[in-house]
Parts: structure tokens; sequence; C-alpha cells
């Protein structure tokens, strides 16, 4: 029996932006959240090196122009001025929420970047998107007002006059249900599922894009795929090993076969990953070489203890010898078009985090700007939502019963992606 449920307000994805957008929604509005496979597999958890924040006044300029410098200069400047100006204060908030990010007795503790010209990054060893993530997790579970569906799939969206009223799902069994509200957020994540070599879970692969393109929703700078420089090289198939930017910026080096530097190890990455695969053709090698060496010991295993060990349980100890390195898709700067305030191109549906694009990260996303982003912007979302919120009258829901298994759609929406990138790659 197909059922449809109601519910004020829907959030698809569970990754840090949907949990922080549910806890600054309104408190008496019902929020029902879903997201396809566990709560803690949603790329948030998987973030390594930090999160950035406006130290102060004087670091402005700096970081204005990092950020900028970082996106080739295509950035949304008002998206950029919002979310370094609003830093301070999301930091606070997640503080508050219980996070730990590392303390120099009282005062906290900045590491720095590729591409950042200062330490401006906060971090809680090398595991803070999730300490970030399971601290909200553990808030949202407080919350009466939220429901949360795992293993569950959103394959369309209620679409009636030009309004978004709520979504259509599968279950873990396969059936079909849906679900109306007065307004639909979309979290879902990025597109590192569609890739072979990818750092993200390959659950994600960008099917809240191949459903805006059905309805005709603004999408935006969707070819603009980020490739992280540094991942541990294996030649099994699977989810890459993010070694995180915060190794090279507390002095980690790159060398080629010949072990010779070849490269300044603290550019942006999309620079840094054309140095190093021009090295791998020269070197006719599928990885570089990363040594760790010049980090202390101490710093290694406190800085990075995640990083320690797991190389060591793939053979390396990253304190006595190099490990190697190779390129892999790592980030999505494009997706659903949204305003500052994360509202997409159709009526009472935002979209947030790493499946929107605000302009903020440009062509190429600063290092540990993401995190941030995400939670700057959910935000925004949640208050434009709170101070404007009204119902909605719905005349018709989808046929249910039209709808295939979920394996026939998730390869066309995966298709339509694909092809869509692929259309837009050609394009320029």
């Amino acid at each position: 029996m197909k059922t449809t449920f109601k519910t004020d307000i829907v959030i698809v994805g569970t990754g840090a932006a949907g949990l922080f957008c549910a806890l600054n929604l309104p408190s008496d509005k019902q929020i029902t959240m879903i997201t396809k496979s566990e709560v803690t597999e949603s790329d948030s958890y998987l973030a390594q090196g930090g999160i950035c924040v406006l130290k102060n006044e004087d670091d402005y300029d700096s970081y204005f122009e990092d950020t900028m410098k970082a996106g080739h200069y295509e950035n949304n400047k008002e998206s950029v001025d919002i979310m370094i100006r609003t830093s301070p204060a999301i930091i606070k908030e997640l503080i508050s929420y219980g996070v730990e990010f590392e303390k120099d007795g009282d005062s906290l503790c900045f590491t720095r970047e590729g591409g950042h010209s200062d330490k401006r990054i906060l971090f809680h060893e090398d595991v803070t998107g999730k300490e970030i993530t399971s601290k909200l997790y553990r808030k949202v579970q407080t919350l009466p007002n939220v429901k949360i569906l795992e293993n569950t799939t959103m394959v369309d969206i209620i679409e009636d006059a030009g309004n978004c009223c709520g979504i259509v799902y599968k279950n873990p069994d396969d059936s079909t249900d849906a679900i109306t509200a007065d307004y639909t957020i979309f979290a879902c994540g990025g597109i590192g599922g569609l890739y072979t070599h990818s750092t993200n879970f390959p659950h994600l692969f960008g099917d809240a894009l191949a459903i805006s393109l059905k309805h005709n929703i603004v999408l935006e700078n969707i070819d603009y795929v980020q490739i992280h420089p540094t991942t541990l090289y294996s030649d099994k198939p699977g989810r890459r090993f993010l070694i995180s930017e915060s190794v090279r910026g507390e002095g980690a080096l790159l060398y080629n076969a010949n072990m010779e530097r070849f490269t300044d190890e603290l550019q942006p990455r999309d620079v840094l990953t054309k140095a190093i695969k021009k090295q791998m053709a020269i070197d006719k090698k599928p990885f570089v070489w990363l040594s760790m060496k010049p980090i202390p010991v101490d710093t290694i295993k406190k800085h990075f203890p995640n990083i320690y060990n797991h190389c060591l349980s793939q053979g390396y100890d990253v304190t006595k010898e190099c490990i190697p390195v190779v390129p892999a898709q790592h980030y999505f700067m494009g997706g659903i078009k949204v305003n500052s305030s994360s509202k997409t191109s159709m009526e009472r549906l935002y979209a947030i985090g790493e499946t929107s694009c605000n302009g903020v990260h440009g062509a190429n996303r600063l290092a540990s700007n993401s995190l941030l982003e995400s939670l700057v912007f959910a935000k925004r979302a949640a208050k434009e939502i709170h101070d404007t919120y009204s119902t909605v009258n719905i005349t018709s829901i989808p046929d249910l019963d039209s709808y295939g298994s979920l394996s026939d759609i998730e390869k066309e929406y995966a298709d339509i992606v694909r092809n869509e990138i692929k259309k837009k790659e050609q394009s320029r």
C-alpha cells in the first residue's frame, strides 16, 4: 500500500548542512530528515583538515583574497563576504553544541593549508568533520520535533503549481511513498559516486541534480569538480583515503621518483593537482611520494592520529617513510543554483551544502571552506524559512505506482548527471 505522510519541513540529507539547518529551524514545526544510507555515512564525517574562521578584522582582506584567488576570481563576492563575516558566530554556536577544537590553554589553535596566506583553520586532530557532525547529530537527536529516516532515498519531488511540496522516496524494501511538506531542503551531498577514484562515499552521485533537471530547476557550474591532490595510492577499487592538506600545511613535502622536490606543496588544490599529474607522467608512475618526516613525531600522532593509524594499517609508518599519493575526485563546486538565503529557482525549495551552488567557491574551493560554507548557508536557509513561514495547499501528488525500481532510477539519474557535466565541459 502506497503511503503519503505529512510533515512541515523535509530535509533530504543528514550531513553537517542538513543537521545544522534542522537545529536552526522553528522548534514548533515537524521536521522529517531522510538519508539514503546511515546518518554517519555522509561526506561531512570524512572531512579531515578543519574549518576556517575569521580570526580578527585584520585577517579579513587576506582571507577574502585567498578565497577569491583559489576560486580563480569566479566567486560570488557577496557570498564570500557573508561566509567570512558569519564564521565567528558559527564557530561559537558549534562550541555551544559541544564541538571541541584544539586549544593551547584557553586559546584556540590554528593551522594552515594550501592556498592560505596565514593560519586560520580550526581543527580536531585530523577528524574535524566527524567531531562537528557527530556533535550536531547528538544535538538533533534531542529534538522532539525531528524524525530521521535512514536507508531512504529521494527519487522525485512533488511539484504543484510551481511550488515544491515535498518528495517521493523509496523505502529499504524498494516500495514507493511520499512526504508532503510546506518546505523542502536538499542537503544531498556531492557527486563522488560518479567517479572511479573519489574520496566520497559511493552512494553520493548527484541524484538531486537529475531531479532538478527533470523539474527545470536552475543549475550552475556543474562541471566545476575539484580533484584533491593527495590521497593514499592503492590499486584496489573503492573510496580513496584522503591525506589531509593540513599535513602539507604543517610541513610535509612532495617528492618525485628520484626523491626530489618538484613543486610548492602549498599551492591551491587545482594547481598542485596539475603539478602532481605532470610529475607522474614524467616518472611514468601512478603516484608521487609524500613525506611527513619534516613534521615532529609528537605532532603527527597528536594532530594526525587517523592518518597515522590508517597508513600504519596499510603498511606505512609515516614517521619513518614516505607514502604514495595520487589525486582523486574530492569536491563539487557547482550544483543547484541558490541565492544568499539558499533558495533555489523553485518556490519552497532550498538547497544547502555541497549539492548547492551559491558561488562561494568559484572554480576551485579553498581548503577548509567547505564545512564553514555549508553551515553558514544552512543557517541562512533556516532563518528565511523561519521568518517567512507559510503553509501550502497541495492539489495533487505524482502517481506512486509509476516509479520503477530504485536501482533503475539511480542508474538513470547517474547517467543524466554524467551527461550534463560532460555537455557543460564541452561547451566551455
